[in-house]
């Protein structure tokens, strides 16, 4: 027997319109050998102790294309005919789903044709011509780019290849499922994020088949809660922008639909700074570098501890192709959440020698100057004084409060610009 569901009421039991099976997903697997890499499934310690869950991690980031994408790429394209790969492909995708298309379809000498909305990450849009595929960009969203991939189809009579909500990619997907439960069969959960829901359809399908009793949680960001509203069939809001664009979907996949609400036990959204923070996390803690919806699952665990406290649960680092300018802008926004990063403002005289004994008395409290400005133009600051912005490197929230301290002490009145991470 399933869990008791709290999707809704759309678990019976079985697959009722799908034909993906574990046997098939175990054949998916046999066809994928050799042909990508099968990634790390480790536990992190440290993670584990700061979250209060035993947390493994599956290094989807360390394929070739940096995503689990290849799985159900590699599938679908092997099971083309002759006469399908000689007319060529074309895909519709926000980037990773591209690469794994591009990537194999290359090596099979197959033309592949990839429709990617118009906002993609430039590095994703890049590498996928790298790749050998012909990018055409198109529609502000995946709905638009998927419309016009299409038209493009019919028009050149080439073989659409769905990202999610075919049964070869779900199968290929599944296979995530296999290994992790092959490494760590201890695994009482697993959390993963769901963009059209492939990745989640075939682990669902491959890990209630293996342990029926395993908890299956999507992850989907508060912007974007394209599955849950499917499923709950409610009328749902949506942003136009998250730092996880692998999993802005609002179309989600029929067939994949079917799987989460009959399998899967609940969805849990995310809000854009839970995001961050695991992004952060990740490069910190586990030295290793994922995109906004890689860093999903994590998310979801310091957004609901008490979901997941004292559990063994497995998390699918699905994706890393972050762009290294955002990288680093995360990775500071961190910092200023953390109290480790701040900006002051003095108002001072202009005036030999202010500036020097304000640097001054941030080096004797331990601060590391990033940056100085100087604001004589300000009208709200009188013709003969300035304003000075210092932005200061601290080891941590308790040391930014003893430098605020000894500044004051030192009679300035620094005010705070930016600190609090809000």
């Amino acid at each position: 027997m399933y869990p008791a569901d709290r999707l809704g009421s759309h678990r019976a039991g079985i697959i009722a319109h799908v034909s993906v099976t574990l046997e098939r997903i175990r054949e998916a697997a046999a066809l994928l050998r050799g042909h990508i890499l099968r990634t790390d499934c480790r536990r992190s310690v440290t993670l584990s102790r700061i979250t209060g869950a035993d947390i493994y991690l599956k290094f989807e980031n360390h394929q070739f294309t940096a995503s689990f994408k290849e799985r159900g790429a590699l599938i679908k394209l092997q099971k083309l005919d002759d006469v399908q790969r000689r007319r060529g492909v074309i895909a519709m995708s926000a980037g990773n789903h591209a690469q794994g298309v591009a990537h194999h379809a290359t090596h099979m000498g197959i033309p592949a044709t990839i429709v990617m909305p118009v906002n993609t990450p430039f590095n994703k849009v890049q590498q996928t011509r790298l790749l050998g595929a012909r990018v055409v960009l198109h529609g502000a969203q995946l709905a638009e780019a998927e419309s016009h991939a299409l038209e493009l189809a019919e028009r050149e009579n080439l073989v659409f290849i769905h990202p999610y909500d075919d049964e070869d990619i779900i199968a290929g997907q599944g296979t995530i499922a296999l290994e992790m439960l092959e490494e760590h069969p201890d695994i009482e959960c697993l959390c993963v994020p769901i963009g059209g829901g492939g990745l989640l359809a075939g682990m669902a399908i491959a890990a209630r088949a293996i342990k029926p009793d395993i908890e299956l949680i999507g992850v989907q960001t508060r912007a974007f809660p394209g599955m849950l509203a499917a499923i709950r069939n409610e009328a749902m809001s949506f942003g136009t922008q998250t730092i996880a664009e692998g999993i802005a979907v609002r179309n989600v996949g029929r067939l994949t639909q079917d799987i989460i609400g009959r399998l899967v036990d609940d969805i849990l959204l995310i809000d854009e700074a839970d995001i961050e923070h695991a992004i952060s996390l990740l490069v910190a803690i586990e030295k290793t570098v994922v995109e906004g919806a890689g860093a999903a699952g994590l998310a979801a665990v310091l957004a609901h501890p008490q979901h997941f406290r004292g559990r063994k649960v497995g998390l699918v680092l699905c994706g890393g192709n972050i762009d290294t300018r955002l990288l680093g802008i995360v990775l500071q926004r961190q910092l200023v959440r953390e109290h480790r990063l701040i900006t002051l403002r003095f108002e001072s005289a202009d005036q030999p020698g202010a500036l020097a004994r304000i640097a001054g008395l941030i080096g004797e409290a331990g601060g590391n100057i990033i940056d100085v400005t100087h604001h004589r133009l300000f009208l709200d600051v009188p013709a003969k004084a300035a304003d000075l912005d210092f932005t200061i490197e601290t080891r941590d929230a308790t040391h930014t409060e003893s430098l605020l301290a000894a500044l004051r002490e030192a009679g300035l009145t620094p005010r705070v610009l930016a600190a609090s991470g809000h």
